[in-house]
């Protein structure tokens, strides 16, 4: 049995899918909201899993370069042009930005992020989350033994 948290945030942000049959393919954009959820067998001497001001730190640090941005695949014929005219709020992903591949990009930049904590602790990243509509979300969880 595990304790679990969850710290959200939410940030706005568009994207666009080159290869979507419909209206995806077009810009638009989302009011996202990021869940990052860690886990712990114990709780650590402050009897928690981790600090939800440190899971807060690492959220926002992972999130910061979606935030007000445009996300796109790199080989869209659009992508360099709109990457010089918007600089840095068009983020290149290397496929299709789902949020599917978001929460996976958000999961490893958290895990990075959290690493000396979990090793201090022995919590570990669970899952991240990321809410595309209030019906809508993607889930990335790495696969576990056993």
């Amino acid at each position: 049995m595990a304790y679990r948290v969850c710290k959200t945030l939410e940030i706005e942000s568009a994207h666009l899918l080159s290869h979507h049959p419909a209206f995806c393919r077009f810009p638009h954009g989302h009011t996202r909201k990021v869940e990052v959820v860690l886990e712990a067998d114990q709780l650590d001497a402050n009897g928690m899993v981790c600090d939800f001001k440190d899971i807060k730190a690492a959220i926002q640090r992972a999130v910061e370069i979606y935030d007000h941005a445009l996300c796109m695949n790199d080989t869209d014929p659009n992508f360099k042009k709109l990457q010089k005219i918007y600089g840095d709020r068009v983020v290149a992903f290397s496929g299709e930005p789902t949020s599917e591949r978001m929460a996976e990009v958000i999961f490893e930049a958290v895990a990075r992020d959290l690493r000396r904590i979990f090793k201090k602790t022995g919590a570990r990243l669970a899952k991240v989350r990321v809410w595309e509509t209030s019906s809508s979300w993607a889930e990335f969880s790495p696969l576990r033994p056993g």
